[in-house]
């Protein structure tokens, strides 16, 4: 069983990325404050749930939470930064947008960086721990499979749709037949055996 809060006695949030190992798309982070009367016998690491389970809670979070905020940090930025910075800085951004802000941050993993001054705690695998991070896990992921379920439109040759861009063996054989995307992270190793890489 999932504990609300790591400090019971502050207004913290929590907070996590998803799509921090992809080849393409954005990574997306999220933060959320949850009351202190929030309990769910579902929520949990949004990777151990079903894509369907994931969409019941979506709506669910964003109606119950006190405040929350989500935001994608897009490949341009990824390549400039790198993957770590793009991820910390989209949790902060969506911290940015919560009202009320914060008196403490639960972050999903090992990494933060100081924001605002508001004291944080990194705790590694946090989101099968404290129901704050599992959900900004949740929306996180969520808001970046739909993303990454419209793009697949555009380039359905790669099949976003299911791999969301992460690099199976399948969107990597795409990426050998038909090449690179504005999509694509030019920062990352596309290929295993990648050398130089066309990009569309």
């Amino acid at each position: 069983m999932l504990e609300l809060k790591l400090k019971p006695d502050l207004i913290e949030c929590g907070t996590d990325e998803a799509g921090r190992g992809c080849l393409a798309g954005p990574v997306t982070a999220a933060a959320i404050i949850l009351p202190d009367d929030f309990s769910n016998n579902i929520l949990n690491d949004s990777k151990q749930l079903s894509e369907a389970k994931r969409k019941l809670l979506r709506p669910l979070l964003e109606d119950c939470c006190i405040t929350y905020g989500v935001t994608h940090i897009y490949m341009e930025e990824i390549d400039k930064i790198n993957i770590l910075n793009a991820s910390i800085l989209g949790m902060q951004r969506s911290i940015a947008q919560l009202t009320p802000q914060p008196e403490h941050i639960s972050v999903d993993g090992n990494r933060f960086k100081p924001y605002h001054n508001i004291p944080y705690t990194c705790v590694i695998k946090g989101d099968g721990k404290f129901m704050n991070i599992a959900a900004a896990s949740v929306l996180a992921k969520t808001y970046r499979d739909a993303y990454m379920e419209k793009i697949h439109e555009e380039f359905p040759m790669y099949n976003w749709k299911k791999n969301k861009g992460y690099p199976t063996a399948e969107h990597r054989e795409a990426i050998r037949k038909y090449g690179v995307t504005k999509y694509h992270r030019k920062s990352f190793r596309l290929l295993p055996e990648q050398l130089a890489l066309e990009f569309k």
